[in-house]
């Protein structure tokens, strides 16, 4: 199970580098193929709270690297709870607030990384 778990918080982490890269370098290209109902004439002024944002998803990205690094397994599945847990939450708020397709993308890989640490500390 622990490498699932690891396999998981690695996939997290990937996706969270992905968005710092979509949102701090690559907002006012891709973001337009991506996001085709936003106006198009709002990815320009917009850039700078994408990159906010991307910044954001980097240091979710980096504390669930950091887990990799910590020795102690019960400080790194504490960690790893945490950022995952940060990352569920994003997750769930974004789906409620721009698109349900965020949770499956965010929110659901997270969550179950969590329940795995869970249910791996019980057994």
């Amino acid at each position: 199970m622990e490498l699932t778990i690891n396999v998981l918080i690695g996939l997290v982490a990937l996706l969270h580098l992905y968005f710092l890269y979509f949102e701090m370098f690559a907002w006012t290209t891709k973001g337009r193929k991506v996001f085709r109902n936003f106006p198009s004439e709002l990815f320009e002024p917009t850039k700078p709270m994408a990159a906010n944002q991307g910044l954001y998803n980097g240091f979710l990205a980096a504390g669930l690297i950091w887990t990799y690094f910590i020795d102690d397994t019960y400080w790194s599945s504490n960690i790893a709870l945490f950022f995952l847990g940060c990352v569920a939450v994003a997750g769930i708020y974004g789906a409620l607030t721009v698109t349900k397709k965020i949770f499956f993308i965010q929110a659901l890989p997270a969550l179950i990384a969590i329940l795995l640490i869970l249910l791996s500390k019980n057994s």
